[in-house]
């Protein structure tokens, strides 16, 4: 892939990704759906095993924000160890220094990985998804605006690791 092609794999990543999140919801899926569509590859596995971590895992806001997670599942996908290679403590490496990689950016643009503490960083508060009065709040709130650019963020550099580190022809 040159250098222009690798551009707008990481412009339709972060593009599509967006879009998803405002349009499906899911932020984990939605990055998982972004980078795998803007990388020519395909897992409805994946896809489906990212649909629980949404809003910090399960809609508790207490967990990574699942922009992060769905990028490090991502990054497992494309880098990550291989099942006939459990016992080698190595071969993981390359993935989990990329992750590192990931969740440090993460950390760096908005001071944390932890779903509430984004909320309360881009929207004065946080959200319990699964209360009604808040989850009216939460789209008053632009939550679909916010969270679409985190996803966008996140699918971006996601791709962006995977291009470099394990190139996708």
């Amino acid at each position: 892939m040159n250098d222009s092609e690798k551009a707008q794999a990481l412009d339709s990543a972060a593009e599509r990704a967006a879009r998803y999140e405002k349009t499906c919801t899911g932020c984990a899926q939605s990055v998982v759906a972004g980078v795998l569509d803007a990388l020519g590859l395909a897992s409805e596995d994946l896809f489906k095993a990212a649909s629980g971590l949404a809003d910090g895992i399960g809609l508790t806001g207490e967990g990574s924000c699942g922009a992060l997670t769905g990028g490090a599942m991502m990054i497992g996908f494309v880098c990550g160890r291989e099942r006939k290679d459990h016992q080698d403590v190595l071969k993981p490496m390359k993935s989990y220094l990329l992750c590192r990689e990931l969740a440090n950016d993460f950390k760096e643009q908005y001071g944390s990985v932890r779903c509430h503490d984004l909320q309360i960083k881009l929207m004065g508060r946080t959200f319990n998804m699964l209360d009604p009065k808040d989850l009216k709040a939460a789209a008053e709130s632009g939550m679909m605006e916010h969270c679409s650019k985190v996803v966008g963020r996140a699918a971006r550099k996601t791709a962006e690791l995977i291009l470099r580190d394990a190139p996708i022809k």
